[in-house]
């Protein structure tokens, strides 16, 4: 487009008579020149800012992978919830209403070994992927307000058969580490055993991986922590005195990793450390005016995006934004975050089981 401007310009002055400077056109032809000149410029840099805008949308979009668990599960899963219905929100004049209604999405954090990047972050070499932080989240009616439920992957439960993209199908199995369930069964199964154990219909799934979430926190110029005791942690690579702090990616990441040098060692005290990362991560968003930064904007969509699983409901950019614009009235003080009640398991002290009748309780409020 800029090509055919310049050409035009370089020969209006031997069709209109005169010198390039159109010393002797008239005014009026001028003006109508330069009008012309004016909107090819223009068209050209609408045509550029179309074709770049294609380009962030298809290079988000493909950061995205899907798994279509609602077709590997079928229907012998957990009913769906009621939806309370409320007055959709509207983002704009005319603009299609987002989603109000309660729901509960799966969220898996996985230390896959594919990639440099991950390996460099602590995947590791070979192997298969585990989901070593394991969240539900429910979203209340309207969304202005989340629950946060950890399960920790040492928890014991009872594996169920799960269905495998080769048709065949994985093997139940009983008093099992939770994680197992995505080792063996990648996605599908995680959800599987999630809804097996807490009989609710996990309406969507979500997985980051560990160079997504480190990019993701870079994007958002890092996020601010407070730590409660010092931690000094050589299998995390983390240390940090105790008090507040601003972490990279890589130190945000290492710290939802520390384990063995807080509370007695176990995954419970790698989920407070969790748990006050998500909070402060929200609040780092709400905080973020995003919109105001195209630049900036596109860093977190990209870094958000990449290393990026979900279920077939949430794979396409435009479904994922959609549902992201829901979430724009929650808040970090509106998310509450628990784990699930446990107990040391009888089988083995370095595991634990769900504590009944109150983690059926727990699960019963997500319903």
């Amino acid at each position: 487009m800029f090509l055919i401007v310049t050409g035009h310009q370089g020969t209006s002055g031997d069709s209109g008579g005169g010198d390039a400077g159109g010393a002797d056109i008239p005014p009026a032809r001028r003006r109508r020149r330069a009008l012309k000149i004016l909107g090819g410029v223009l068209a050209g840099l609408l045509v550029l800012g179309a074709g770049a805008a294609a380009w962030a949308y298809l290079r988000l979009d493909g950061n995205i992978r899907g798994v279509d668990i609602d077709h590997a599960l079928g229907d012998d899963r957990p009913a769906k919830g009621v939806i309370t219905p409320s007055p959709p929100p509207y983002a704009a004049a005319d603009a299609s209403p987002l989603p109000t209604g309660s729901l509960n999405l799966l969220v898996l954090g996985s230390d896959s070994r594919s990639g440099a990047e991950n390996r460099r972050l602590g995947g590791g070499e070979g192997g298969s992927a585990r989901s070593d932080t394991a969240m539900v989240v429910h979203l209340d009616a309207g969304r202005t307000a989340a629950t946060v439920v950890s399960i920790p992957r040492d928890t014991l439960v009872d594996r169920p058969s799960c269905p495998l993209d080769d048709g065949e199908s994985t093997r139940p199995a009983s008093g099992v580490m939770f994680n197992t369930a995505y080792e063996v069964g990648g996605p599908v199964c995680a959800v599987k055993t999630v809804e097996t154990l807490t009989g609710v219909r996990m309406d969507h799934y979500l997985e980051i991986d560990f160079a997504g979430f480190a990019r993701l926190v870079d994007a958002l110029g890092g996020v601010t922590v407070t730590t409660r005791q010092d931690i000094d942690d050589e299998r995390s690579h983390l240390t940090l005195d105790a008090g507040t702090h601003h972490l990279d990616g890589t130190q945000a990441l290492a710290l939802a990793r520390t384990r063995y040098d807080v509370g007695d060692g176990s995954d419970l005290g790698r989920i407070a450390l969790q748990q006050g990362l998500v909070k402060a991560l929200v609040r780092q968003i709400t905080e973020l005016d995003l919109m105001t930064g195209p630049t900036v904007l596109y860093e977190v969509a990209d870094a958000a995006t990449a290393g990026l699983t979900t279920d077939t409901g949430l794979d396409s950019l435009g479904e994922l934004t959609r549902f992201a614009r829901s979430l724009r009235g929650l808040t970090a003080d509106r998310v509450t975050t628990v784990t699930m009640p446990v107990l040391p398991a009888p089988s083995d002290p370095n595991r634990v089981v769900a504590d009944e009748p109150e983690a059926a309780r727990l699960w019963a409020s997500l319903k």
